[in-house]
């Protein structure tokens, strides 16, 4: 047997098929839409411009929010509640308010400052309800909360 033909039997002995070498499928420098950087639409990883970037706000995660208190501690769909604590942060770094028994629903909430938010009660099911507020520095809970029938 010949040296070539043992050194291609045995490659497709091993493989189960006939081994092809590899070849490259992109050039180098073509952008495939959907790989590296195209996959996100996200102008952090495209680019920047320094005036856009001298505008965002600078949120201190390091800060972590707590909720002391609601009040009142009961209320019904439509009414406004007003939630204290500390670490809320700033108007550009607050990301919200969530009632658990209203799921994914947009809650209606104001900011007013660092240590005071006010919401507005979802149209839920009356029952105990966890409130949360989302902040630069991450998420705290309340104590259980009674939205009133109707």
């Amino acid at each position: 047997m010949s040296p070539r033909f043992l050194s291609s039997f045995v490659m497709v002995s091993l493989c189960g098929f006939a081994c092809l070498p590899l070849q490259s499928v992109a050039e180098e420098g073509v952008i495939v839409d959907g790989a590296g950087y195209t996959l996100h639409d996200t102008e952090s990883i495209k680019g920047h411009d320094e005036q856009h970037v001298s505008k965002d706000p600078v949120c201190d995660s390091s800060r972590k929010p707590k909720i002391l208190r609601v009040e009142p501690d009961e209320a019904k769909p439509g009414h406004t509640i007003t939630i204290k604590g500390e670490n809320f942060g700033t108007r550009d770094c607050f990301r919200g308010v969530a009632f658990s028994a209203a799921g994914p629903a947009q809650i209606d909430y104001k900011f007013v400052n660092d240590t005071t938010i006010e919401a507005t009660v979802p149209n839920v099911r009356p029952g105990m309800s966890f409130i949360d507020v989302v902040a630069g520095g991450g998420t705290a809970r309340s104590r259980a909360f009674l939205v009133q029938a109707e």
